[in-house]
């Protein structure tokens, strides 16, 4: 497959925070550094700039980022400020407050709800804003959401925040926080290697479910990094991954992309790179039509039900 000409909008569509947006979307936490974080080299800052707008102009129209995506010289929010704003109206950046990083990378004690109205007023500082269109309630481990997402949604009827999501929950938090106010997306680790224990694969597979039956957005994260998280290692891959990949002339991450979209038409793909070429590459496995055959080899790979399709 080709992935000069292939937009965005091969990927499809769905609706998410009161916009109809392409399922392809950009995750901003590679474009400070060559891992996430403090954890590699910091990126180079005009190829950022350069890979956001090349983003945009392939019909990319959803981007996920942070304030504390950042490295020791970039901050992934101002990288975005610098090189989109204006804003476009029909551009949606998401955004997700709860854990937080001090000025030399540390991560420190996750906020209260009382410190909630300081992480999105930095957000929106630095993204250049007077509102946020959607943020996700990072879960940092707490046993309940309720206070915090009930924070959240105080500072949504102030009209600092127009949509609200929840990420990193178990099924439990979503019935939780749609008690307080509406979910419009779930953002959790998903993709082809399960992460952590058998029970978090599971509860995964079931927020999936409940997205879609539901009409959630899911917007999964790690989906290409898979067991590599956060420190963005490249090695050799599952064997059922390259051979799909082989079988399409296309690369394994974007055979990763395909199958995590095939999920549901509710589930959203945010791959982030600060290379232009990766982008490329990344924005086309919207293209790509797995079988019926490639699926079931890839679903081998994963622990757990095949989640349902909500639109049969």
């Amino acid at each position: 497959m080709t992935s000069r000409t292939i937009t965005a909008d091969a990927a499809g569509r769905w609706e998410l925070a009161g916009l109809t947006v392409n399922r392809m979307g950009f995750g901003a936490m590679r474009l400070t550094g060559s891992a996430a974080f403090h954890l590699g080299t910091p990126s180079d800052r005009d190829r950022s700039l350069a890979v956001l707008r090349e983003a945009v102009a392939r019909g990319v129209d959803h981007i996920d980022t942070a304030a504390f995506y950042f490295s020791r010289l970039r901050s992934a929010n101002e990288l975005i400020n610098r090189a989109l704003a204006p804003y476009r109206d029909d551009l949606l950046i998401a955004t997700k407050v709860g854990p937080y990083r001090d000025q030399r990378g540390e991560w420190g004690t996750a906020a209260r709800p009382d410190e909630l109205r300081g992480h999105v007023e930095e957000n929106l500082r630095q993204l250049g804003r007077d509102h946020l269109d959607l943020v996700y309630l990072r879960r940092m481990r707490q046993d309940s959401i309720a206070e915090h997402f009930g924070a959240l949604a105080a500072l949504r009827d102030a009209g600092l925040i127009r949509h609200l999501g929840v990420s990193q929950i178990e099924p439990r938090h979503l019935a939780e926080a749609q008690a307080i106010a509406p979910v419009v997306a779930v953002q959790n680790r998903y993709g082809l290697d399960p992460a952590g224990s058998d029970q978090a694969a599971s509860d995964a597979d079931a927020i999936l479910r409940l997205c879609g039956e539901q009409g959630i957005a899911f917007v999964p994260y790690y989906a290409v990094a898979g067991r590599h998280g956060e420190r963005a290692v490249t090695g050799p891959d599952h064997d059922e991954v390259l051979a799909v990949a082989r079988a399409h002339g296309a690369t394994p991450a974007q055979v990763r992309i395909a199958w995590v979209l095939s999920r549901g038409p509710h589930v959203l793909a945010i791959p982030g790179t600060g290379n232009p070429d990766h982008l490329a590459e990344n924005v086309a496995a919207g293209a790509l039509r797995l079988t019926g055959d490639d699926l079931k080899r890839l679903d081998a790979l994963r622990a757990g039900p095949a989640p349902v399709n909500p639109e049969g």
